[in-house]
């Protein structure tokens, strides 16, 4: 059984998506393990120390041609090298930490013409097959196959007896990728503009956990807030949307919406290919996130990953999306056609979200209990979904859902960008911290300085 591992080194580290794909392949018994990455020779050594984990063989990839490639010109890249590689089964993180896009992978697969199963939570069985459980419930894929890994497990250390191996660096004379398609100049989407995420900005009025129960019941009571939703001055005459979802933010930029029905990837590239529009949205869920970046890898055209706006010039798309675990927003163009894009859509939620993170990984029951008091909707921040304390659909961030109850309540979250983004719709949100310094107060209306149990015993 032959494994590879693709591996991106992020700001000196490990992408730790990448890191939980490794892992896996080092347990499959037997199993020859190879590490393909593209990035600048400079992490060659970071990368090399990879074969003291027991990795047989590590390929650099790295030429200046390759340097600023977007999604596609990347599995491009990659699929000419690996073409050459008689492997079984290919291993990536669900995606980056700097990109967040989760497209390479369903590109990749879709240019090698293999299986794939995406947001792997466990490999159950590999023979023939590989059978998986993912975050959709159960799969399996003849193999070849490739497969994009959760964050389910550690990576290991070496053992103080291994030894380096041998990394081998490539440039493009030897990769032989097309240089049409390499780099800035043959990526189909590109960046033009980035500034930082400002955005969910509110002002924090501190109060005592005695004090919650009279500003709950005020926000309760109070009318909810229309949902504001920017109309672009100038629209496109059409924009084809798969689902409803995606259609109520093509009628945003669009005089006319085709709603697509059609659920297999290839059967879509096909009806695209015939009709020709000129954009394509997609929703910014799991389905969405997998199908939609094969069928870019089929039309061979951009797709802009997990958009949060959308304008027009009246001929181009202009898409906005968060990166850098939504640190800050990017301003991209496609410059391909069809335009296409997923898009975040804000979904329907209850009147009130109680919300649980990291610091109350031993408290659930009690998130639970809280919850079930103010007879609210439990959700949960990454953090939770990542340790398997809570199922993925309770998600709230960049990669779960976005929500607009009347009351966002949350506890134990630190406040990443990843996470407040998705709460922007919330008419009124409630921070529980016990960090004073908590990036979550800067995104609520209300704060209260204390931890879940102290809290719970106030309310009492």
């Amino acid at each position: 059984m032959k494994i590879v591992v693709c591996v991106k080194v992020v700001e000196g580290e490990f992408n730790p998506f990448d890191e939980c794909a490794l892992e896996e392949a080092l347990r499959i018994e037997g199993a020859e393990v190879y590490v393909v990455s593209m990035c600048p020779q400079s992490v060659s050594e970071k990368l090399r120390s990879l074969t003291r984990l027991g990795v047989k063989k590590v390929f650099l990839l790295s030429d200046k041609l390759y340097a600023g490639s977007d999604t596609l010109a990347t599995a491009n890249i990659l699929s000419t090298f690996l073409k050459k590689m008689n492997f079984d089964l290919i291993f990536c993180g669900r995606q980056t930490i700097d990109g967040d896009t989760a497209q390479v992978g369903p590109c990749l697969a879709t240019l090698l013409g293999i299986g794939l199963i995406t947001n792997v939570m466990s490999i159950d069985a590999v023979s023939d097959k590989i059978q998986c459980t993912t975050r959709l419930g159960q799969e399996s894929a003849s193999l070849p196959a490739l497969l994009t890994i959760e964050r389910i497990n550690t990576l290991r250390f070496p053992s103080i007896r291994s030894r380096l191996g041998e990394i081998e660096v490539l440039d493009n004379s030897s990769v032989h990728a097309d240089e049409s398609l390499c780099g800035l100049s043959g990526s189909p989407t590109k960046v033009l503009k980035t500034f930082e995420n400002a955005s969910g900005m509110r002002s924090c009025k501190f109060i005592k956990p005695n004090e919650f129960d009279a500003v709950f019941s005020e926000l309760l009571n109070s009318k909810r807030k229309e949902l504001e939703i920017e109309k672009s001055e100038h629209k496109l005459k059409s924009v084809w949307a798969v689902g409803d979802e995606a259609a109520q933010k093509a009628a945003e930029i669009a005089e006319n919406v085709e709603v697509i029905y059609e659920k297999d990837a290839k059967k879509i590239a096909e009806l695209a290919e015939e009709k020709k529009p000129e954009v394509i949205l997609w929703p910014a869920d799991l389905w969405g996130r997998r199908t939609a970046p094969q069928v870019a890898a089929m039309l061979k055209t951009g797709l802009c990953a997990d958009c949060t706006a959308l304008e027009s010039d009246g001929n181009k798309l202009l898409m906005y999306r968060p990166a850098k675990s939504g640190n800050i927003i990017a301003k991209i163009e496609c410059r391909t056609m069809p335009q296409m894009a997923t898009v975040r859509c804000t979904q329907k939620s209850d009147d009130v979200i109680v919300s649980g993170g990291r610091g109350i990984a031993d408290s659930l029951e009690q998130l639970k209990e809280f919850a079930k008091r103010q007879n609210a909707e439990l959700c949960a921040s990454r953090a939770l979904v990542d340790k398997n304390v809570v199922p993925y659909e309770l998600q709230v961030g960049l990669t779960g859902k976005n929500v607009s109850p009347k009351i966002y309540i949350a506890v134990g979250i630190s406040g990443a960008a990843q996470h407040t983004c998705a709460i922007e719709g919330a008419d009124a949100v409630i921070a529980i911290n016990p960090d004073k310094d908590a990036q979550i107060f800067r995104c609520a209306d209300y704060g209260i300085v204390c931890n879940l149990e102290d809290f719970l015993k106030e309310l009492e």
